[in-house]
């Protein structure tokens, strides 16, 4: 069955988390922030995450701006940064962050193609919008699916079935794309044709079901859906 609709995760998949403490150190009199924003952009990643898993363990939802914030505040702590006008402007920059350079042109040539474009995302809507909004491209996306219209966070299967209910589409017609090994797996798993974006060249997550490709930038997305 041919690919009809092909969906990215948003945060490190189109859009750098990275750019938000690289973008604030880069600024005057940040001295001390620049020599540990590399530290703090990769612990505030990784708490991010590890908060949606826990909160959806204990079976306790807050939305991702909450976990966002949780997690900034535990990096900022643990590299004895306490700053509220730098955690401000690292928050204020997280509703901005960069698109990857590639992205633009990649959706549109997926657009020209005819396929239906979407996110699927643990952000809440108004953060996407936001992103969207800042990287400029809302003209080339069909949809931006969050997962706060469940509380529940990735990899629950029932976040992969937003997309089916919302293109009217089966699984097999669907190019999932996740900068994050763990959500490529499990959306193999839901039966989705996946790719991981590994831009960091990884190790493969320790999982039931694998990505059916693994690539270094999105420049290739175009034609993988086409031949898929």
């Amino acid at each position: 069955m041919p690919i009809t609709t092909c969906v990215f995760d948003a945060y490190g998949t189109l859009f750098d988390v990275a750019a938000a403490a690289r973008e604030a150190a880069a600024e005057p009199g940040r001295g001390v922030f620049a020599e540990k924003w590399p530290a703090i952009a990769q612990t505030w990643r990784l708490k991010q995450l590890q908060y949606t898993w826990l909160r959806a363990t204990a079976g306790v939802h807050q939305d991702f701006w909450t976990v966002t914030q949780d997690g900034l505040d535990y990096a900022l702590e643990e590299q004895a940064v306490e700053d509220a006008e730098l955690r401000a402007r690292l928050l204020q920059l997280y509703w901005e962050l960069s698109a990857y350079p590639e992205v633009p042109e990649m959706l549109r040539a997926l657009k020209e193609a005819g396929m239906n474009t979407a996110i699927l995302s643990n952000g809440t809507p108004d953060m996407l919008e936001g992103a969207v909004n800042a990287a400029g491209i809302g003209e080339v996306l069909d949809a931006c699916l969050s997962v706060q219209s469940l509380g529940v966070y990735k990899p629950h299967r029932s976040v992969y079935g937003l997309v089916r209910a919302y293109f009217g589409c089966s699984a097999r017609e669907v190019l999932f794309v996740s900068s994050n090994c763990w959500d490529a797996c499990a959306a193999s798993g839901y039966g989705f044709h996946t790719i991981w974006a590994n831009r960091a060249g990884e190790p493969m997550d320790r999982l039931p079901w694998k990505p059916a490709h693994v690539l270094s930038d999105l420049t290739s997305v175009p034609s993988i859906a086409a031949a898929a």
